[in-house]
């Protein structure tokens, strides 16, 4: 079978094919600890998530509530939950950027339009496949990746897909990190990197994963920078060239992203004030934004993670009432209300356990039975 390739089939048609999975711990080659410059900060500490002690009853349905945040996920044809269902995730917060190293044996997976209305989860996707096969349709077009590939997409964007038994390194990157680039990036979505770009990051992220329990937090600014720009180099190299109204679309939304971004906080931000600033009617408007569930829906959720943000900033000082006004929330109990319904705890937790430095992961549709979820993690990104 050719890796790489496209296709129109339903990408859930095929019949899964069993593998064996090993049962290891990350990372995949250790590296040795090294001794720390004298005042260099801890390393950084990894987020874990297993269905190994699980009876095999319970392992799929843990895996779906810690996915539940991303995509529902859904098993093979033919497989049972009483099958069991062994995966594993360890994810690494560098700053701005997530980190996981994945292993799942096979599933089916969807992310439609109810979730991203649902979801404030947009980021940039990069896959770096280390063994089996995953298929990915977004738009009707299927993405086969193969080991030793990196597949690229935006979360922002519906999409569905299968995959075997993988090991993978995944790399989740907030929009606005790249939000300068995005008419180029989304033109690269749903796309197998390649050529010289593409091998040089496959060899950094290799790189970079045997090394992950020995970074310090002095390092991460550079590794942050230096993913950013091999993954839009990477995208530039592989990018379809494309004309017409898509190109103008990817344009229009780069616009309404940045214009968003930089008037956050101010009382004009509403869409009549959007279309006279970037010259569009209504109507294209709410078309740029139906997947987010709407301009407004996406202001607020927005303004809603960087209140989160400046609440979890043992610097910032003012009253939550003031970040609430500044959310755009007149009413304190209003903001209360739409941020524990964001996030699954109060402002005032918020702040309160940042006042005694245990930050908190904020539960994004989170099942606590099984402890935190992906969603969680990635909330602290951005």
């Amino acid at each position: 079978m050719a890796t790489g390739s496209e296709s129109d089939d339903d990408p859930a048609a095929e019949q899964e094919r069993p593998a064996h999975m090993e049962r290891r711990r990350w990372p995949r080659e250790p590296a040795m600890r090294k001794e720390r410059p004298p005042h260099a900060s801890p390393a950084l500490e990894p987020l874990r998530f297993s269905t190994q002690d699980l009876p095999p009853a319970e392992q799929f349905q843990a895996w779906r509530a810690h996915m539940a945040p991303l995509v529902d996920v859904h098993l093979p044809e033919g497989k049972s939950p009483e099958d069991g269902f062994l995966a594993e995730q360890t994810g690494w917060h560098l700053g701005d950027i997530l980190i996981v190293q994945q292993r799942a044996h096979a599933h089916r997976y969807i992310r439609d339009q109810a979730m991203l209305r649902s979801s404030p989860i947009d980021h940039w996707n990069v896959c770096l496949q280390r063994s089996g096969q995953a298929w990915t349709e977004v738009n009707r077009r299927v993405t086969e990746t193969a080991a030793g590939e990196i597949f690229f997409m935006s979360l922002g964007s519906p999409y569905r897909g299968r995959t075997t038994d993988t090991e993978a390194l995944l790399v989740f990157l907030p929009y606005e990190l790249l939000a300068r680039d995005a008419s180029l990036l989304q033109s690269a979505g749903n796309t197998v990197l390649s050529g010289s770009h593409a091998e040089l990051l496959t060899g950094y992220l290799t790189g970079l994963e045997t090394n992950l329990g020995n970074l310090t937090i002095e390092e991460v600014p550079r590794i942050i920078q230096t993913i950013g720009d091999m993954v839009v180099a990477g995208a530039a190299s592989s990018t379809r060239t494309d004309t017409g109204q898509n190109q103008t679309n990817m344009g229009l939304m780069e616009r309404a992203h940045r214009y968003i971004h930089v008037n956050l906080h101010s009382e004009n931000l509403t869409p009549d004030v959007m279309c006279r600033a970037l010259g569009i009617s209504r109507t294209r408007l709410y078309q740029l934004f139906e997947a987010s569930g709407g301009v407004l829906n996406y202001i607020r959720k927005r303004r809603l993670l960087q209140a989160y943000a400046d609440l979890s900033n043992s610097a910032d000082h003012r009253p939550i009432s003031e970040i609430a006004e500044a959310a755009g929330f007149e009413v304190a109990a209003n903001f209360t209300r739409a941020f524990i319904h964001e996030f699954g705890l109060s402002p005032r937790e918020i702040r309160r356990t940042m006042a005694t430095q245990q930050r908190p992961a904020p539960a994004i549709h989170s099942t606590r039975r099984y402890g935190k979820t992906i969603g969680d993690w990635l909330a602290l990104t951005g």
